[in-house]
């Protein structure tokens, strides 16, 4: 895993969810996502250097770097006799796409696109003018309940289950301030915008989340500020976030406060032939 660590590390932005996951994991234990075993592997050439690397955290989808059709077409059929109850696949566009449609071809399984996400990376910070009243805060312990309501509801704001259940991920981030809030000037929360560990001089901004009967009025770009603005102060080189293409209003506020597309991914879900 050595040399794992050191491709992921070489582009922290296209592989920040494998060092996250990967991350967590070492410091959670390797059933925080689920009671399943956890798959890690690599593709290598020849002389063994790594190309690309992949995690499994059953029950959640296959976590891929990006890599040639080449090598998704290897893996997908590898993994068809390896782990044939695969759900899906979450990757860069082109290459979920390749390994979407070698699984297909490797398992007779059909395929849908879930999610299309655009990855951005900050470029200059720049704070809406004006900005809401209020002010930033992290999440302490005696947040801890509303952390995990917020963290269930934003779960189905998107539709689809959370990577982590909820209690865990509240003790996860409580652990090292993972979770900044907007609070109105009467002291009551309005959004909240959360962040990974710094791994590899890297900070992803996520989820960033505000109650449906709060919306509109700036909270979440002012969270997202505050959270990136640490960041930046805690000394992390880039922070990056994904956001759901299907969502033009979050796409248009985070480049206006500053960040700048990178690539798209996508999530793809399979479902296997009767009998197969």
């Amino acid at each position: 895993m050595v040399r794992a660590g050191e491709f992921l590390r070489s582009e922290p932005a296209l592989h920040t969810v494998l060092l996250t996951v990967t991350e967590t994991l070492r410091l959670r234990g390797l059933q925080v996502y689920g009671s399943g075993v956890p798959l890690f592997g690599t593709y290598a050439d020849a002389d063994g250097t790594v190309r690309g690397a992949f995690a499994r955290t059953p029950p959640h989808h296959l976590a891929l770097s990006p890599v040639t059709p080449e090598a998704a077409d290897a893996l997908a059929r590898q993994l068809a006799g390896a782990d044939p109850e695969l759900p899906g696949v979450t990757a860069e566009w082109a290459t979920a796409e390749a390994f979407t449609r070698a699984w297909e071809r490797h398992t007779g399984a059909t395929a849908t696109l879930d999610t299309r996400q655009r990855l951005y990376r900050l470029g200059t910070l720049m704070p809406p003018e004006p900005g809401p009243a209020g002010r930033a805060r992290l999440a302490t312990e005696a947040d801890r309940d509303l952390l995990v309501r917020w963290h269930q509801e934003f779960a189905t704001a998107v539709g689809e289950p959370p990577a982590m259940d909820s209690r865990p991920w509240v003790d996860a981030r409580l652990s090292y301030g993972g979770v900044t809030f907007w609070e109105t000037p009467d002291g009551v929360p309005a959004a909240m915008a959360g962040a990974t560990r710094r791994i590899a001089g890297q900070v992803r901004v996520a989820p960033v989340y505000t109650p449906a009967e709060l919306r509109g009025r700036g909270y979440g770009g002012a969270a997202t500020v505050a959270v990136t603005r640490a960041a930046l102060d805690a000394g992390a080189a880039e922070v990056v976030l994904f956001t759901d293409l299907d969502n033009p209003t979050s796409n248009g506020l985070y480049q206006r406060i500053g960040y700048r597309p990178v690539r798209d991914f996508a999530q793809h879900s399979f479902l296997r032939r009767s009998g197969a």
